[in-house]
């Protein structure tokens, strides 16, 4: 059996003094797409950023199958992604520059963009549909077209490991769907995607779900598993309940 794309064991962390993640283990299939939910304060964000090595955290963590630690700051820059909850840059760069960004941890210092590295940028931006406006500054956009701008530069890394908070905040419907599309692409490809999502029924499109309570784990199964919707269900106090629909699961108000 391969080794999980990344493993949590006894994550501790805090924030602003008070302690969110309590011993929390975790481990989370390599190639798959899961997507972790639960309420408000639920530690969701937390956990992602403590996986990303964003945040200080005793504990273990382990990215494809070796301790962080082992690795320098720019491997792991190449294999793992973040695209977190209002990641910005400055207004005044262009589309283009920003998704290049995405390219730094290929680029030795100093040097020019490579001609895979702006293969990579234009295949990112059309990706998410943002090549169009590739010229514009990143300030002259809405929001949702930001967003669609800041997953390019995620995508330009070509890692093997995605995670993304709330990439959805600001899409339409449309570009929701685009992003599911996208991802089932990056998995299909051998990519592993985690994501945080408040929208339960896109979650539940994922392979698996992590549903977390009070900074733990309270479930982690299958998209498709009744536990996984029991657990769902659960958690939000049974002011949703999960239903077949149309061929796919979807959450509905109880």
């Amino acid at each position: 059996m391969s080794a999980p794309a990344l493993r949590a064991a006894g994550i501790v962390a805090s924030l602003g003094g008070v302690e969110i993640l309590h011993g929390l283990d975790l481990s989370l299939r390599a190639g798959a797409w899961t997507s972790i939910v639960g309420p408000n304060g639920a530690g969701k964000s937390t956990l992602l950023k403590v996986l990303a090595g964003l945040l200080p955290h005793a504990g273990q963590v382990d990215l494809l199958g070796r301790p962080w630690h082992e690795r320098t700051r720019t491997a792991r820059a190449r294999v793992l992604a973040w695209l977190g909850q209002s990641e910005g840059a400055a207004e005044d760069l262009t589309v283009y520059d920003v998704a290049m960004l995405g390219r730094l941890p290929h680029q030795p210092w100093l040097a020019a963009p490579s001609a895979a590295d702006h293969a990579a940028v234009e295949a990112a931006l059309r990706a998410t549909h943002a090549w169009g406006w590739r010229e514009r500054a990143l300030g002259a956009l809405s929001g949702g077209e930001r967003q669609r701008v800041l997953l390019a530069r995620a995508l330009a890394v070509q890692a093997q490991v995605l995670l993304m908070d709330e990439p959805l905040a600001n899409l339409d419907p449309p570009h929701q769907a685009d992003w599911l599309a996208l991802v089932r692409d990056l998995v299909a490809g051998g990519r592993t995607v985690v994501s945080v999502l408040h929208e339960i029924t896109l979650a539940l499109h994922a392979d698996d779900l992590v549903v977390m309570q009070s900074g733990r784990v309270l479930h982690h199964g299958g998209c498709a598993d009744p536990a996984s919707h029991r657990a769902v269900e659960r958690v939000f106090e049974h002011r949703v309940s999960i239903h077949a629909l149309a061929g796919q699961w979807v959450a509905l108000p109880a």
